[in-house]
């Protein structure tokens, strides 16, 4: 059994509005077949149809102030309520506080560590590897976790031979903008049965899009509009190629992308989208806030 964690940067569940919200103004036919024909919006949740339910998340975790990544990836990871216990919302990337509760790798680790095959299936550029070398730059919540547990992080070498995916899906800003012609690039349904036939090598695979959060702090509608459509043309790829035995589980760190009236996050409660067999969505049934969503996963695998 698998479970395929796919993580949204910067996605809540807003309000029926679509000046504001692209996920009102969007027609995404794939996500809203799961949820019985209705939008992803905050008047949804919670919903439990015969194939996929859909929660909402506290990201706010009782500490004042808005939501932020570093330490909202951190919860996800750990199940432990890192706002609460270094005292604030800490992001983009964590600071020394934040990195100490990512020590032990995590749920990475622990799953690791129990004997289970565990991996993070983006491929990163290598640039990115050259600014961590150097300096440059360090590692946000999710990396830092994986080498913490001792897992590598995928290369360029690892996308090219099917063993990655890029962050975009399609390969399209490796072969484009980043300037690597030898990357082929994807069909949108081809990359989402793509990402389902290499979750299905590990009991647990992680996929991390942040094209979303970019999007909400420019508070580009158009842009909102566009990488949501292509993402349900993913998730019909996905859904297609999809073991039913398997659990497929989207959520996020904070809010963002459903309120373009802003450039700030929100504190608006995230989605946790669910799809899978009943029993298997039935251990996550009294999840309510981003802490409880690895103690899920763990009770569900191990």
């Amino acid at each position: 059994m698998t479970v395929l964690f796919m993580f949204l940067d910067g996605v809540g569940l807003g309000v029926n509005d679509p000046l504001i919200n692209p996920f009102a103004a969007a027609e995404l036919p794939n996500l809203q077949k799961l949820l019985g024909g209705e939008k992803m919006l905050a008047a949804t949740a919670r919903y439990d149809g015969p194939g996929a339910s859909l929660l909402a998340l506290d990201a706010c975790l009782g500490v004042s102030g808005l939501p932020q990544s570093a330490t909202g990836q951190a919860v996800l990871l750990t199940g432990r309520n890192v706002p609460a216990e270094i005292g604030y919302h800490y992001g983009p990337k964590p600071d020394k506080s934040t990195a100490a509760h990512l020590q032990d790798g995590g749920i990475f680790g622990e799953l690791t560590r129990s004997g289970k095959a565990a991996a993070l299936v983006n491929a990163y550029p290598p640039g990115y590897f050259q600014g961590i070398e150097s300096g440059r730059r360090i590692f946000s919540s999710i990396p830092l976790a994986v080498t913490k547990a001792g897992l590598p992080l995928f290369t360029l070498d690892d996308l090219l031979n099917g063993r990655a995916i890029s962050a975009d899906f399609t390969s399209a800003g490796w072969s484009e903008r980043m300037n690597m012609p030898e990357v082929p690039v994807m069909q949108l349904a081809v990359a989402g049965a793509s990402l389902a036939s290499l979750a299905r090598k590990y009991d647990f695979a992680f996929f991390e899009y942040w094209l979303t959060d970019y999007a909400g702090h420019g508070q580009d509608m158009p842009e909102a509009l566009h990488l949501l459509e292509q993402f349900d043309v993913v998730l019909g790829g996905l859904i297609e190629a999809w073991n039913p035995a398997d659990l497929l589980l989207i959520t996020s760190d904070h809010g963002n992308l459903e309120d373009l009236s802003t450039r700030r996050h929100t504190a608006n409660p995230v989605p946790l989208l669910l799809v899978g067999s009943p029993d298997l969505r039935a251990h996550f049934d009294d999840v309510t806030d981003l802490s409880g969503v690895a103690p899920a996963i763990l009770k569900t695998i191990l």
